[in-house]
């Protein structure tokens, strides 16, 4: 068993963030994560997040930014990662209406490839994060294959959420050992797949022990990330008890 460090996607505590930035990371390290995503940084700017989060004694695990930013704001997106320590850039989705044909689905690769290209010459890592969508059939491949396969690897990893996977009614397990060395982050949360609704790990229907052998050994993984978007607690309450149980897990 390979334990990974743990961090969390900070959108998931967002209200508390918005309210609190500072104090919010606290409480995140007092819980026991060792780093945190960002997907913005509430009231604050980013010198001051940055500050925020050594202080807790934090690391970022990576940055969520928007395609239009990482298209039109490159230099103070690389700027921003580097003030927080940051080794992962990561897009947080492609719209779901431009990936409809094959060559659309290229088109997005390529993109993001270009973009990741230029963030590795500045020493970053780039990932794509997907959700069910992904996993659409076109032309008889997923459109995260016709994706990744248009874009170099060097260039684009994956940030995989596998409860996305388990949603669109792939394993993701299986999914975890045909990307292999590309993929470099994960998301983990839980849930009933479709028809049903996302719930705290281990609640859920997601398969985390096969999943976690998947990952195992995979030298390319640096970060494991606790990703909550809808709750049976306070979402304070809800991403201790994911800490808890990857930690009951062994894995945490």
């Amino acid at each position: 068993m390979t334990k990974k460090p743990v961090s969390l996607q900070l959108w998931s505590v967002r209200n508390a963030i918005d309210l609190d930035f500072a104090g919010t990371v606290k409480k995140v390290a007092a819980m026991g994560y060792a780093g945190v995503e960002l997907a913005g940084y509430g009231k604050l700017d980013a010198v001051a997040a940055q500050k925020a989060v050594k202080d807790a004694g934090l690391r970022a695990s990576g940055m969520h930014v928007g395609l239009e930013a990482l298209q039109n704001e490159l230099p103070r997106v690389v700027s921003e990662a580097k003030g927080f320590g940051a080794a992962h850039v990561t897009c947080p989705g492609w719209p779901a209406e431009k990936l409809k044909t094959r060559a659309e689905c290229e088109f997005a690769g390529e993109e993001l490839s270009r973009i990741g290209a230029k963030l590795r010459a500045e020493g970053l890592k780039f990932s794509y994060h997907n959700h069910g969508h992904e996993f659409a059939k076109v032309d008889g491949k997923f459109i995260l294959d016709w994706m990744l396969g248009a874009s170099e690897p060097r260039d684009l990893s994956s940030e995989l959420d596998l409860y996305w996977v388990y949603f669109a009614e792939v394993d993701p397990a299986a999914y975890v050992r045909q990307l292999g060395s590309r993929l470099c982050l994960v998301h983990v949360k839980d849930g009933y797949g479709k028809g049903g609704k996302q719930t705290e790990l281990g609640m859920g229907k997601v398969d985390y022990k096969a999943i976690f052998q998947a990952l195992d050994g995979l030298e390319s993984l640096d970060w494991i990330i606790v990703e909550q978007e809808e709750y049976n607690f306070d979402p304070m309450v809800s991403v201790e008890k994911d800490w808890q149980q990857l930690k009951a897990w062994g894995r945490a």
